[in-house]
């Protein structure tokens, strides 16, 4: 069995405060010490850097990462930059076949996942668990299966292909899997309902974009506007779908039946429904995309009140249709610049802990502890002394060097590629 040493500069194991020149040790996939060598071999040591939890990317879409450069403009209303993601998948395949997922763009969406240190990804998959199988063997994929069905006669229909999914025989056994009814504008409330008693028969998770823009909040509450004429064009408006006068928190409350629940983005969510949030901190999760969320000029994120409410906030990439990068590294990094009214030490469990707690695994992920999976981040510091270790390790010039999975590594930045 595969034993080994890690001596670093600092060591964060993110329950617990960092750890000034320490050892992790390793044996077979597994964490066995933090803070000293229990082996009798000699460290390799790492000189001016730090050893992390592997990242967790609590949220990303693997399929746009084709893409190299975001589309539309900055500042776009979302149902417009929609109608780009459904032109851009409309050139990828015919108009009636099976909705596909090139492989080249799963393999570099998941590449660079690595290379910004994430270990764990929370996946909207738009196509089949087999797509994944490759990619399953060299990060720890949670593929949670995108279900659309807004209209009162399609939402039945689209929980019978779901369930044929879920027992699809060439689902990849290695794959962590879940259930992503779209957002409010694609899935009928009762829809959301079944996949959230769907989620705790099954003990798997459950992801929905929710109140991502002002459009979204205007079709709940009086049915018009951007995205009712966006489903009026698409053939998929029914009008009795949402009752008049609906908001987030009714999709909140149909949610928190679920077994684990990702509300993604959560742009405008008011005190009450951060409040709920909180409540349920152990089981629902805000999932913040932080370079997104610029990208669209939204209002200022809540992430200080989220926080100080109680809620688990977690982080994610997004997609290269929003995003320059699928690098979680550079999403901490950017939320170290722009959010001063968070202390480091909380945007680091951002993306560690409270994306493992988000995607059901808290209890083998997301910090450094004997028991835990050997998932660990490398990031290299900037020279000095003097500063607090949590903002040295968030300094603008700090990068990934290397990253393991259960015990192996898989990515090294010497190397400039996934092993």
């Amino acid at each position: 069995m595969n034993r080994c040493a890690l001596r670093a500069r600092y060591v964060f194991p993110v329950d617990a405060a960092p750890l000034e020149d320490a050892v992790v040790c390793v044996e077979g996939k597994r964490i066995v010490a933090v803070g000293e060598n229990v082996f009798s071999t000699t460290p390799r040591a790492l000189g001016q850097a730090a050893i992390l939890p592997g990242l967790v990317n609590a949220h990303a879409h693997l399929e746009f990462s084709d893409l190299d450069r975001p589309l539309g403009t900055r500042g776009m209303p979302l149902p417009d930059w929609i109608r780009l993601v459904i032109a851009h998948r409309s050139r990828r395949v015919p108009r009636l076949a099976r909705p596909a997922v090139p492989s080249a763009a799963i393999a570099r969406g998941l590449a660079e996942c690595l290379a910004g240190g994430a270990t764990t990804i929370g996946e909207i998959a738009c196509g089949q668990f087999s797509d994944y199988a490759s990619g399953a063997r060299s990060a720890a994929v949670v593929a949670l299966l995108e279900v659309i069905g807004f209209s009162g006669l399609r939402w039945q229909s689209a929980l019978t292909a779901v369930l044929e999914k879920l027992d699809a025989p060439d689902a990849p056994p290695q794959l962590a899997h879940g259930l992503c009814p779209h957002a409010p504008y694609t899935v009928h409330p009762e829809l959301v309902s079944r996949l959230a008693e769907l989620s705790v028969q099954r003990k798997i998770p459950i992801a929905f974009h929710l109140a991502e823009s002002p459009e979204e909040l205007r079709l709940l509450r009086d049915g018009d506007g951007p995205f009712q004429e966006l489903l009026q064009e698409r053939s998929m408006w029914d009008e009795g779908a949402i009752p008049r006068g609906s908001r987030p928190l009714d999709y909140l409350k149909r949610l928190a039946a679920a077994k684990h629940v990702l509300v993604i983005h959560g742009n405008y969510l008011d005190n009450e429904e951060l409040e709920l949030l909180a409540a349920q901190r152990n089981r629902m999760s805000l999932i913040y995309c932080p370079r997104t969320h610029a990208y669209f000029d939204h209002q200022r994120y809540p992430l200080a009140k989220a926080l100080a409410l109680g809620v688990n906030v977690a982080v994610g990439t997004d997609s290269r249709a929003s995003n320059p990068d699928l690098s979680l590294w550079s999403e901490l990094r950017w939320l170290a610049a722009h959010h001063p009214d968070v202390r480091p030490h909380d945007l680091l469990a951002l993306g560690t802990r409270a994306g493992a707690v988000a995607l059901g695994q808290g209890d083998a992920a997301g910090t450094l502890r004997p028991g835990n999976w050997a998932n660990l981040t490398v990031v290299g510091l900037p020279q000095g002394r003097g500063e607090e270790p949590h903002e040295l390790l968030l300094d603008q010039v700090s990068r990934v060097r290397e990253v393991w999975l259960r015990g192996q590594p898989v990515y090294s930045a010497d190397a400039g590629q996934q092993r």
